[in-house]
């Protein structure tokens, strides 16, 4: 396997040093919830509508650190990540999905991947038998004319493509590999593809930020990227950073934490992240995580949302490794650039739902797409390169290992890779 994440100048050994040499693992002490009441939100007399929902959050966020520490003074272990709860919850979710979920009938791989993610996370193995049939399922996803759909005999579209590769190569079996249509895949790919180096999530469809990532991340995964199927991309990608240092979905919106990440991603996986004004984006995404709750917000003056726990935090990872090659001496080599204690405490304290799956905030329902990235984020902030560990509360708590640049297992990322890189790549050009 070759150094370097195909064409791009992320280290595959930077993760394999975290995959084989784990040097400590240790368990991190909670910050003081009395100290960091100070923090809370400060409407100076001039209430308005957003200011008044950040307080009702913050006084749930409140009750529950309250709450929490009374117990930790009988539970040196606390806080507790409920894992059975979690995976009865997700195995459940694969086979029945309440009434809710109707309106992600168009979205079916991603209920598979959110759900294979999060298991993966929580180290939790299926039968073989049901690996089986979610990849046959995902097979009925595929079009004749390449790419996956959000349901057998649905449109392709990007989204819902990543989402299945991404769940393909999670499940990581020969024949999970072997279902994947390669050269219909790089096909769509082009059909989707615009001459200013975007990419539309389906043909005739809308553009935006994700539609790159989302093409990036399949063709480096399963081995069919060329620089004709992405030239001028980096390009384009770059006109989406805004004056705040964020990404936004398209040129001249607002910067938005999911296509922050996206953007950022983008340019790991073109090996163009010296396009991208550094210093401004580092700007605004650290001032995106909430100084009292701990979590992450999207947005300039949003609330915080457990699923930012990897949408901006699995950011971190990616900026470490750019600021790191500009000067070695720029960043620590001990910890991200974000308070993954304060993490870690939302999400455990603040998003686990008592009968299994987490949440985005308190009183907010549990739902898959949460559990699976708040749980994502939940893995960044435990972990930093060269095997150090950093977990609050019981040793537990520690979940396996992602790629921040494709949000799956490490090991099935590595796996993936190796595996399509043995196959040819293929040539095909725009029709």
């Amino acid at each position: 396997m070759c150094t370097e994440l195909q064409g791009s100048r992320y280290q595959n050994n930077t993760f394999q040093a975290i995959r084989v040499s784990r040097s400590f693992s240790m368990a991190a002490n909670v910050r003081s919830f009395e100290a960091i009441k100070k923090e809370r939100f400060k409407d100076e007399n001039c209430p308005t509508p957003t200011s008044e929902e950040q307080m009702k959050v913050e006084e749930s966020v409140e009750q529950l650190f309250d709450l929490f520490s009374k117990i930790v003074e009988i539970d040196l272990d606390a806080p507790t990540l409920l894992r059975l709860h979690h995976a009865t919850f997700l195995k459940k979710s694969l086979t029945y999905l309440p009434n809710a979920y109707q309106c992600l009938d168009a979205s079916r791989p991603w209920l598979c991947y959110w759900i294979l993610h999060s298991l993966e996370l929580l180290d939790e193995t299926l039968a073989t038998e049901d690996i089986s049939k979610i990849v046959q399922f995902l097979g009925k996803c595929q079009c004749p004319e390449g790419g996956f759909a959000g349901g057998p005999g649905q449109f392709p579209h990007l989204a819902p493509t990543y989402a299945a590769v991404n769940a393909l190569c999670t499940l990581g079996t020969e024949e999970a590999y072997s279902i994947i249509d390669r050269e219909q895949l790089q096909k769509f790919l082009w059909s989707v593809r615009s001459p200013d180096g975007a990419f539309m999530m389906h043909p005739g469809g809308e553009v935006d930020i994700r539609g790159v990532y989302c093409a990036l991340a399949v063709a480096r995964l399963v081995n069919i990227y060329t620089d004709a199927l992405f030239d001028n991309s980096a390009s384009w990608i770059i006109s989406c950073q805004t004056y705040e240092g964020g990404f936004s979905g398209s040129p001249g919106m607002e910067a938005h934490g999911g296509y922050a990440f996206c953007g950022l991603a983008a340019l790991s996986l073109l090996g163009k992240e010296q396009l991208c004004d550094m210093k401004s984006f580092l700007r605004w995404i650290v001032n995106r995580q909430m100084r009292f709750e701990g979590g992450f917000q999207g947005r300039t003056n949003k609330l915080v949302d457990g699923c930012y726990s990897f949408w901006q935090g699995g950011a971190f990872p990616l900026l470490h490794r750019i600021l790191m090659q500009e000067d070695g001496n720029a960043v620590s080599m001990e910890r991200w650039l974000f308070h993954q204690e304060a993490l870690q405490e939302y999400v455990l304290i603040c998003c686990q739902n008592s009968s299994g799956g987490l949440v985005d905030k308190p009183t907010k329902p549990r739902d898959i797409y949460h559990t699976c990235y708040t749980l994502s984020g939940l893995s960044v902030a435990q972990h930093f390169v060269h095997g150090k560990a950093n977990i609050v509360g019981n040793r537990n708590n520690e979940l396996a290992l992602i790629h921040p640049v494709y949000n799956i297992g490490l090991e099935a990322a590595l796996n993936a890779l190796q595996y399509f890189q043995r196959l040819h790549i293929p040539q095909r050009q725009p029709s």
